[in-house]
């Protein structure tokens, strides 16, 4: 009976060592399984980082190649800018040599067409009208004034008798007379353009008159006379009529002693002339430009060598 026991615990023992034996091996087996299940994630999980690494890593590769070839392109950018800066430079540079070269072209051609203007002036104006004729110089009998024009009648103290004026001459000579009357020293004319015969005449009339020695001090011989050019004209005042030996106690010499010059008209022969006897109211047209410089620099045309007066003949209309 006792064997029979101890044979069933024996038994009994057996089976429960080998459910003891089982159950540890399937410990064993589970936690190995669970350790492995668990490294093959880790390593799967590696195995991702590493792939998003390598993901990242060539996305990074690729930024940075996509840098350099940026780069690349804004190096050639900047190259290409500045080759056209360079260029854009130069080209303004040429424009502004250009823009000079136009400029100092526009002045020589001013200065040409000034030259030529002055030139044509000077060989279509006529030299007689500088030329100085008093007793030495004479003026040829046949010349007569290329246009003659009459003075308007109210400014003429006959107003029976027409008196010419150069025609060019004739706008100076009204504006004066208007700007006299203007400024309560009004003039009238008694004598102005003279034929070499009227001349003539007139001359042998003040010899009957005077005698030819005081005829020659105050009257020119013909072909002499400033009055042949018309451009001269002898001034006297509704007051005092013919009679204009006493001019120059008038308000209106001392006017034109003022402002003549800026009509262009000189006196002839002031005090102390070397010509004719002291004439207040004979008054020749010179041209503003030279009438100007003679009143300012206290100067007589007749004491002036004729070269510099002939430099005038440009300007005389002007």
């Amino acid at each position: 009976m006792r064997s029979a026991r101890h044979a069933i615990i024996s038994v009994m023992e057996e089976e429960s060592h080998k459910e003891f034996i089982f159950a540890f091996a399937l410990t064993i087996f589970l936690t190995l399984g669970y350790f492995t299940y668990g490294h093959m994630r880790e390593v799967e999980q590696v195995e991702k980082a590493e792939q998003a690494l390598a993901s990242t890593t060539n996305a990074f590769a690729s930024a940075l190649q996509t840098k350099e070839v940026l780069q690349a392109k804004m190096s050639g950018l900047e190259e290409s800018l500045a080759e056209a800066t360079s260029r854009g430079n130069n080209l303004t540079q040429q424009l502004a040599d250009q823009q000079t070269q136009i400029t100092k072209l526009e002045a020589q051609v001013k200065g040409l067409g000034g030259t030529i203007d002055i030139f044509t002036k000077i060989t279509t104006t006529d030299r007689e009208l500088l030329q100085k004729y008093s007793k030495v110089y004479f003026l040829n009998e046949n010349y007569t004034p290329a246009s003659l024009s009459p003075v308007d009648l109210h400014y003429v103290f006959d107003q029976k008798k027409t008196l010419e004026i150069h025609t060019k001459v004739k706008p100076y000579l009204e504006q004066l007379l208007a700007a006299a009357e203007a400024d309560g020293a009004p003039l009238q004319l008694i004598s102005a353009y003279r034929s070499f015969g009227t001349q003539a005449t007139l001359k042998s009339g003040y010899i009957m008159t005077y005698g030819a020695g005081t005829a020659n001090k105050f009257s020119a011989e013909q072909g002499y006379s400033e009055h042949q050019l018309g451009t001269t004209v002898d001034f006297t005042t509704p007051t005092l009529g013919a009679g204009f030996s006493k001019f120059e106690t008038a308000s209106a010499y001392n006017w034109l002693l003022d402002h003549a010059y800026e009509y262009g008209f000189i006196l002839s022969y002031p005090k102390n002339n070397t010509y004719y006897q002291f004439e207040p109211w004979h008054w020749r047209f010179v041209g503003v430009a030279l009438a100007t410089k003679l009143h300012e620099n206290n100067q007589n045309f007749y004491d002036r060598d004729q070269r510099e007066l002939d430099a005038y003949i440009g300007t005389l209309f002007d």
